[in-house]
């Protein structure tokens, strides 16, 4: 399983950015894709899953009514779309893979596999 974060970039305070990760390998439309974003000396916060199978979805309350995650079929990837944004997203951004399908989970530590980060800057 590969995945690759992309779309980070530097924005003003409000703004829009999508983060695209695209997937690849076997199995993952059973995965759980989940975001998370770290700042630097903290761990890695969630932010947003969702469940390939099933399209059930679950937000951090910090990114909820801003935030949105879908993932496409056809594309084999998933993208989150940040709107509203504020100084305080700004983070390194990540996507990752869970196996066990049924629970959208908030703990990196359940997270199988991550891509390499993308960063988003939300300027003042």
């Amino acid at each position: 399983v590969q995945l690759q974060a992309s779309g980070g970039g530097l924005v003003q305070a409000g703004g829009s950015l999508r983060l695209s990760c695209a997937t690849s390998g076997e199995g993952l439309r059973s995965y759980v894709m989940g975001w998370f974003r770290q700042t630097p000396g903290k761990g890695r916060e969630f932010v947003a899953a969702i469940s390939w199978r099933f399209g059930s979805t679950h937000y951090a309350d910090a990114v909820k009514g801003r935030f949105t995650v879908v993932r496409d079929n056809a594309k084999d990837a998933v993208y989150l779309q940040m709107n509203g944004l504020k100084p305080e997203d700004t983070a390194v951004y990540y996507c990752a893979a869970d196996r066990t399908y049924a629970v959208l989970s908030a703990s990196p530590e359940d997270y199988d596999y991550w891509g390499q980060g993308t960063q988003v800057t939300v300027s003042s």
